[in-house]
């Protein structure tokens, strides 16, 4: 059985400011949960028993079913930081990196699915950089289950597709 660092529910919730104080932007619960379970001392009805103290508290803010931290949560995440235990706060750091890397992600590579008045739907891709929006295509295809396909499999790689695209049209 494994041993946790964290030791009281004072430590979940200081570890819960600590990191939606360093996110870019509201977090759904589901994820939210993920990134704080870094440690085997959190279980989860711990976990959701802090964080509706700290909304109840004001330290944390739930809007549309997202949260984010408030000017109160934000103080006191600064003061309680060095109360974690430095191996749950460079977990958590790795953690919150990664979740970066995936809503980057996210904002780049987009897809929508939107049913055409003939019974047919419409696929749209987006391909974006930091700056511009690098490819934006739209495909007709048969059904609802082709358009859903088309779209995650475009999701999955889709520089690949970029450069097919790019080297199909080049006649490469």
């Amino acid at each position: 059985m494994s041993v946790g660092f964290i030791r009281d529910k004072l430590e979940i919730k200081f570890l819960i400011l600590y990191i939606v104080s360093r996110l870019s932007e509201a977090i759904p619960l589901a994820e939210l949960q993920e990134l704080t379970m870094c440690d085997d001392g959190i279980d989860y009805f711990d976990f959701a028993e802090c964080l509706s103290d700290l909304v109840s508290t004001e330290h944390l803010r739930l809007e549309e079913e997202r949260y984010s931290i408030t000017p109160k949560g934000l103080r006191n995440s600064e003061i309680c930081e060095s109360s974690l235990p430095y191996s749950v706060r460079i977990r958590a750091d790795k953690n919150i990196a990664d979740y970066h890397k995936m809503l980057l992600r996210r904002n780049q590579v987009q897809s929508r699915v939107v049913e055409r008045e003939n019974g047919s739907y419409t696929v749209m891709l987006y391909l974006r950089d930091d700056v511009d929006e690098i490819m934006e295509l739209e495909l007709v295809v048969a059904t609802e289950e082709m358009a859903r396909d088309l779209a995650e499999r475009f999701k999955k790689n889709p520089e690949q597709i970029y450069s097919g695209l790019l080297s199909a049209l080049y006649g490469q």
